[in-house]
């Protein structure tokens, strides 16, 4: 990590340690998760989001209430650092009553109204209208709310990903399109299938700012989260931000990454956001070992009683096959 920033200089030490515990908080949770999953609690599909927290911690905690978050199916990262409910996540993976869509979303859906949190789309690039929409009713009612809009590398390609980014443009909507580009769409590199390398540069078709960040460095990410929307609550429009990140897990859990050279994957390791920031954290002695060691614990108890909490939930009742497929008579 860089060893100064301007943005550090403004947030206080408890702040700046609650984002060590945030992306901790979201590294022991995808790893239990993934435990679960192979224990056979939880179903269907799960993109665990190891490696990639720096974006979500230090984009989302630039954020204030009234923004809004719409994201990919890569999910559980932006919903634990938007401030959901850990055993609300963990029961809607294992498909309980208990969980933030009652157990029928699963891990590409969690949904939480109250956190303006509009949910995980598992269609690519399916969350970017819908982004424009929430921007637009910003625009619409006059308030200074923003709309983060998270997507991948592969959704570079997707119809969506042009219509979304050229209405925003014409509307000059308070977006910031956010992309994680962690190299592969699936198990292909991102430069086999879209033909302009700097992709943050794909934005001036649209006439559109933007601009690329390392996506491993929690604070370079914060700070160019926070340029971003104080031009855009400042009327200047949409934002395209490339976040150069990497998962250090498979595309999905059932993914065993044959089309990565575990070189490749040892050097980015040596990137990791959480401990290139725990160790930022103590070397400009923000925080101590022993400050440290009671996050940590605090977070695996945090893991620990959201894994309880969703093993002795109940699963959604029969009934519930028909509830929100038809409006009410």
């Amino acid at each position: 990590m860089n060893t100064t920033y301007e943005i550090a200089e403004k947030m206080s030490e408890e702040a700046l340690r609650d984002i060590y515990r945030q992306m901790r908080l979201i590294r022991v949770f995808e790893e239990r998760a993934g435990e679960q999953y192979m224990l056979g609690k939880i179903r269907g599909f799960l993109h665990l989001y190891i490696g990639q927290e720096a974006v979500a911690a230090g984009a989302i905690s630039a954020l204030q209430p009234q923004d809004y978050i719409a994201t990919h199916y890569r999910d559980h990262g932006h919903a634990l650092a938007r401030g959901l409910d850990p055993k609300a996540v963990m029961a809607e993976l294992f498909g309980k009553a208990t969980g933030t869509s009652n157990g029928m979303g699963g891990s590409m859906h969690l949904f939480d109204a109250s956190l303006n949190f509009a949910g995980g789309y598992a269609i690519v690039g399916a969350q970017m209208p819908i982004a424009v929409g929430l921007a637009f009713a910003a625009t619409y009612k006059g308030d200074d709310s923003v709309v983060v809009c998270f997507l991948g590398d592969g959704a570079l390609n997707e119809g969506e990903f042009h219509e979304s980014m050229n209405l925003a443009a014409i509307w000059k909507l308070p977006l910031l399109f956010l992309c994680e580009n962690n190299l592969y769409g699936m198990g292909t590199p991102v430069e086999d299938v879209f033909a302009k390398r700097e992709i943050y540069q794909v934005a001036q078709a649209y006439d559109m700012p933007s601009r690329q960040v390392d996506g491993m460095d929690v604070l370079a990410v914060r700070e160019a989260t926070e340029a971003a929307i104080e031009s855009m609550r400042a009327g200047q429009g949409p934002f395209f931000l490339e976040a150069l990140t990497y998962r250090f897990r498979g595309h999905s859990i059932a993914d065993p990454s044959e089309y990565r050279t575990r070189a490749e994957e040892r050097r980015w390791q040596q990137e990791d956001p959480v401990t290139c920031y725990k160790d930022w954290l103590l070397n400009r002695k923000m925080a101590t070992e022993d400050d440290v060691a009671a996050m940590d614990q605090e977070v695996e108890s945090q893991v620990e009683e959201a894994l309880q909490f969703a093993e002795d939930s109940p699963p959604p009742p029969l009934e519930a096959l028909f509830r929100n497929v038809y409006a009410d008579s």
